[in-house]
């Protein structure tokens, strides 16, 4: 059974929102009566998702930007145009790449900074744009999607941990920074789900990540979804800066 969460009159920005944890998310945030604008850098992946989530709510709840959040610019005219449809109350930055597996010192230069440019700079762009007016409602929810990767470092994946242990540093020092206002930032560190972005890793590395989790399963993008769902409700209203685990047992920390 789902659990009901409130989240009537409040406009949702979801990156990464065409496909995998993002679609889900989205998903999950309009079941709850949010307002949703949809950011992804797949013009077919959007006008898809969108669709389907139409399909059980009003078109008018769903809106669609094509965005590349590695680029300012982009970045900047869409929040531009979302914040004309209405006041962007929550951001879930869910856009992000696994990259390559391979060691650091044989690691593609411009695979690394692809990875670096996504998952981690895109993050801070979409913060950057939505923030200042969420300061001037003094109201807001952030989450941002990190990994278990970023607590412990995944080999042949040094990128990609760099990048989500990146993110958790900056959900921190932006949960401190808005701390006296009505905004909370927190994050989720998953381990590996079944998702689109498990298909980039080699089967080598699936099965290392499977092998580190003690419930002996991947996560389903229904429970990242879940989690998020509540960090972005108005209960959550005492935590900010925080890290959250959905890792089936394998943080320990």
């Amino acid at each position: 059974m789902t659990n009901q969460l409130n989240l009537q009159q409040r406009h949702a920005v979801v990156t990464g929102a065409a496909s995998g944890l993002g679609f889900a998310i989205a998903n999950r945030l309009l079941a709850s009566g949010a307002r949703l604008t949809l950011w992804d850098r797949d013009p077919k992946g959007l006008e898809q998702a969108a669709g389907s989530l139409q399909s059980s709510a009003a078109g008018s709840l769903v809106n669609t930007f094509t965005v590349d959040v590695a680029s300012h610019a982009s970045v900047a005219e869409a929040a531009r145009h979302t914040q004309a449809i209405a006041p962007v109350d929550i951001l879930v930055n869910s856009a992000g790449i696994s990259g390559v597996n391979a060691k650091l010192w044989e690691y593609p230069i411009d695979a690394w900074e692809q990875i670096i440019d996504i998952n981690l700079n895109g993050t801070f762009l979409c913060c950057r744009e939505l923030v200042p007016g969420m300061r001037e409602r003094n109201y807001g929810r952030i989450v941002n999607i990190a990994s278990v990767a970023g607590k412990e470092g995944n080999p042949n994946a040094s990128a990609y941990s760099a990048s989500k242990a990146a993110v958790i540093g900056l959900t921190k020092s932006l949960g401190k920074e808005l701390a006296d206002t009505g905004i909370c930032v927190n994050c989720v560190t998953p381990a590996a789900v079944k998702t689109a972005i498990l298909d980039q890793n080699s089967a080598e590395h699936i099965a290392y990540m499977l092998s580190k989790i003690p419930m002996g399963r991947f996560g389903t993008p229904e429970e990242i979804a879940a989690m998020v769902a509540w960090l972005c409700t108005e209960e959550c209203s005492f935590t900010t800066g925080a890290v959250f685990d959905l890792s089936g047992g394998r943080a320990t920390y």
